[in-house]
């Protein structure tokens, strides 16, 4: 247990606490980081919800996290509960969206968060099987419980024989985005099967959050090519506005412009798109996760430095990842002169009380090495094309 809590939810306070016991110069680090942020806008456009089926909720996950047959899934599974604050697997439902409210609620302009449906992994001729699934249902359900702290997220994969129903029904309930994972739900985004989706998601003016790149998640390496952000450019071409999460910065991926088709880094990819003057207006990259230590190098440094890329740039948490203590390191921030000595200690001191709270601080202490260039307050609020 002693291991589990060091690499999953290593929290040494409660988020009630850290109002009246965080040190002035981390709450002085906190004022800043929130002063030029119209809190009416702020907005984290990519926050996970999760279950797995208790309280009749309808989440679910992969039978093998449930079982040490399979140590690897059972013990992730463990880290990512002990994230989310889930102490009673009998309710672990109710006790992974009590702590997410709980954390917003001790963010002072706290703002809107994003929360995400999850779609089952569904094969073109219509058969599903899932890693983790959160319905649509369950995520409105809980924005009409928290309506100051979530909007929900649809989530519909195209192969789903009642794709365009259940598309249309939740952006009738207000939805304004879908989100995707290709490489966990099996879904080609360059498939000409999704071109009746896209349609309708063009006709219904819905905004496709898209994970881009590897993920960590998927077994299979042959799902890792669905990743491919270029695959993405199917929906682009049906003028489909289309968010990349974490713009596309981790692993990578055939060159599906090269006759070669050569291996090139999926952010490299991402980058093309985001340099081809047609996709204006349509192509935006999500920022989430981009801090954790896999991921920081060219990734983040690029995407501070081009500043030309900020007004197509949004922030989000990844929650529960920020929970994840394992893949929140400050030491190699602060070696490649993202964040100072002071800066860090203090983003240390906030985390053990919030680690969402420090995951948009951390953001907002960012700059790149060697220089004063941060990301602009713009990123965090909510785009007005988005």
């Amino acid at each position: 247990m002693c291991l589990l809590k060091h690499i999953g939810g290593a929290f040494t306070h409660r988020p009630e606490e850290l109002k009246d016991r965080l040190s002035v110069k981390a709450s002085d680090l906190v004022k800043r980081a929130f002063a030029d942020v119209d809190p009416a806008r702020l907005v984290d456009y990519h926050t996970h919800i999760a279950g797995i089926g208790t309280g009749d909720s309808a989440n679910a996950v992969n039978p093998k996290m449930r079982t040490w047959r399979h140590p690897f899934h059972r013990l992730k599974f463990a880290v990512y509960l002990s994230g989310a604050g889930v102490e009673h697997l009998e309710r672990a439902d109710k006790e992974f969206a009590a702590r997410l409210v709980n954390l917003i609620e001790h963010i002072e302009s706290h703002g809107k968060y994003r929360l995400l449906a999850f779609d089952k992994n569904y094969n073109r001729d219509g058969t599903a099987k899932t890693e983790f699934y959160v319905p649509n249902e369950y995520v409105f359900a809980l924005a009409v419980e928290q309506p100051d702290k979530f909007e929900p997220v649809i989530s519909v994969n195209p192969y789903r024989p009642d794709a365009l129903a259940e598309l249309m029904k939740w952006a009738g309930h207000g939805g304004r985005m879908v989100k995707w994972l290709p490489n966990a739900m099996g879904i080609d985004p360059s498939d000409e099967k999704c071109d009746p989706f896209y349609r309708k998601m063009k006709e219904l003016d819905l905004v496709l959050l898209s994970h881009g790149g590897e993920e960590k998640a998927v077994e299979a390496e042959e799902d890792q090519r669905l990743g491919n952000p270029l695959l993405l450019r199917r929906a682009l071409e049906h003028g489909v506005k289309t968010i990349v999460a974490h713009c596309a910065g981790l692993g990578q991926n055939e060159d599906l412009d090269d006759p070669q088709r050569r291996r090139m880094s999926n952010f490299d990819l991402f980058m093309r798109l985001m340099d081809d003057k047609r996709y204006d207006g349509l192509l935006f990259g999500d920022i989430s996760a981009m801090t954790q230590f896999n991921r920081i190098g060219t990734p983040l440094s690029t995407i501070i430095k081009r500043e030309d890329l900020h007004p197509r740039l949004v922030n989000g948490s990844d929650y529960p990842l920020p929970a994840i203590n394992v893949l929140i390191r400050t030491k190699p921030l602060l070696d490649g002169g993202y964040i100072n000595a002071d800066e860090r200690t203090s983003l240390r001191e906030i985390y053990g009380f919030n680690p969402l709270l420090f995951d948009f601080v951390l953001k907002r202490c960012l700059k790149l090495p060697g220089t004063n260039k941060r990301l602009p307050a713009r990123v965090f609020m909510a785009h007005p094309e988005l």
